[in-house]
């Protein structure tokens, strides 16, 4: 039988260490092939490229434990899983895994998130997707005991597949191996960012910022990816990327939207 073709990407470059890790994982699981940002993405959200070139170039990065193909390419992630699907698989995947993010896409961060946008790129296209991150910023973040979590997590998924309009958000706690209590499927917190921006002058005199802020938790729900994490799970929020508020529209129906027609035009 023909193994499950898995595509990865992610957002903070090919030859991150969280995409590294997370080639050798899906090796055990089927054939690998790598389309990746040349450079960091990080915070991209769902951008594309419009109006400039986007270039591809196939790569070995690591003969022994690398993908079967691997392609760099100069655009953002959803860019990436675009020209994957488009020019540069032969044939569909069965599944598009994007990460292993360095830092957090819980929560409202989920919005922001290149990593997330990738999957939901795939995912709009009919592919199940599932994006990985690790709560731990690091360049030499340790992710050998996640392993087993993403494995279990991406065979599940390839036995009985993801709904349709749905892509898996999966953040891991920064712990070790036998510190982890298990996976919890949960809800997507409400949070957000209290921003603020930090004002310089540069020595031209011209006025520069740097953009800082402080997470701001404001639900407290067991039930919730920031309540598993905080707690030793590993969460898994099923987002979907219809974004349409549907218990609105009732309401939204009682308005008086009628427009008068004052007999001009």
């Amino acid at each position: 039988m023909q193994k499950p073709l898995i595509l990865v990407t992610n957002d903070d470059g090919i030859t991150a260490p969280g995409l590294r890790a997370l080639v050798r994982y899906m090796k055990d699981l089927g054939d690998v092939i790598v389309v990746a940002p040349d450079s960091p993405q990080s915070g991209m959200g769902h951008a594309i490229t419009l109006d400039n070139t986007l270039y591809s170039k196939r790569m070995t990065i690591d003969q022994i434990n690398g993908a079967d193909e691997e392609y760099s390419c100069s655009g953002t992630p959803a860019d990436c899983v675009k020209l994957a699907l488009q020019e540069l698989l032969k044939r569909k995947p069965d599944i598009c895994i994007s990460g292993i993010n360095h830092g957090s896409n819980s929560s409202i961060n989920v919005i922001y998130s290149g990593t997330m946008s990738a999957a939901i790129e795939a995912g709009i296209e009919g592919i199940p997707s599932i994006g990985f991150s690790l709560l731990d910023y690091s360049w030499d973040a340790d992710f050998e005991p996640a392993k087993e979590s993403i494995q279990k997590i991406v065979s599940e998924a390839l036995k009985n597949g993801i709904p349709k309009g749905v892509v898996f958000n999966v953040n891991i706690p920064k712990l070790k191996k036998n510190e982890l209590k298990g996976i919890k499927i949960c809800r997507q917190a409400r949070a957000n960012w209290k921003e603020k921006f930090d004002k310089r002058t540069n020595p031209m005199g011209k006025d520069y910022y740097w953009l800082t802020g402080e997470f701001e938790l404001l639900d407290h729900g067991e039930d919730t990816d920031e309540w598993a994490l905080t707690n030793g799970y590993v969460s898994v929020v099923p987002t979907q990327f219809d974004l349409t508020a549907h218990h609105v529209i009732q309401e939204l129906n009682t308005w008086d939207l009628e427009v008068m027609n004052n007999g001009e035009g």
